[in-house]
C-alpha cells in the first residue's frame, strides 16, 4: 500500500517551510539548499546552514503521510478585510516537493475552517519546526 501512495519517498526531492506573519514572512527553511534563515527575539535576521539527514527527511515524509498532510486543502488562509487585517496572526506555508507533483499548503493560525483538517497541517508544521529545532542542536 506504501508503494502505490500518491506520494512516495524514493521521489522525494525536498521540504520548504516559510512561516511568520503575512506581510513578513521571513523566517524560512528550504531542505534541498539548506538553507535557514529566522528571526531572533530582538528582531535579529539570522542565516544558517541546517542539513537534514536522510532519516530525518523519511520522518517527516511519513508524519506527514500518517497525518494526512496529502488530503488537507492547500489554502487555509482566513479571509481579511479593511475590519480584520490579520497582520499579527502567524501564517505558515509548508511544501513537500516530489519528482513528479509537490503538496504546498498556506495556513493562518486563526483558520475556522474544518478542525481536522487544520489539525492535520499544524501538526504536520509542528513536527517539521521540532525537527528543524532538534538539527539546529545536534
Amino acid at each position: 500500500m506504501i508503494k502505490n501512495a500518491p506520494y512516495r519517498f524514493s521521489d522525494f526531492e525536498s521540504i520548504e517551510l516559510t512561516y511568520g506573519t503575512p506581510d513578513s514572512l521571513l523566517n524560512t527553511f528550504n531542505s534541498k539548499t539548506s538553507d535557514y534563515q529566522y528571526l531572533t527575539n530582538d528582531n535579529k535576521l539570522v542565516k544558517d546552514t541546517l542539513k537534514m539527514r536522510k532519516d530525518d527527511l523519511l520522518y517527516l515524509h511519513r508524519k506527514a503521510q500518517e497525518l494526512g498532510f496529502w488530503n488537507v486543502d492547500n489554502d487555509m488562509t482566513t479571509k481579511r478585510d479593511a475590519m480584520n487585517p490579520g497582520t499579527h496572526i502567524p501564517r505558515y506555508i509548508l511544501k513537500f516537493t516530489y519528482k513528479d507533483k509537490s503538496k504546498e499548503v498556506v495556513l493562518d493560525a486563526d483558520y475556522e475552517g474544518n478542525p481536522k483538517m487544520k489539525d492535520a497541517a499544524k501538526s504536520t508544521i509542528d513536527h517539521v519546526m521540532t525537527m528543524l529545532a532538534e538539527v539546529k542542536a545536534r
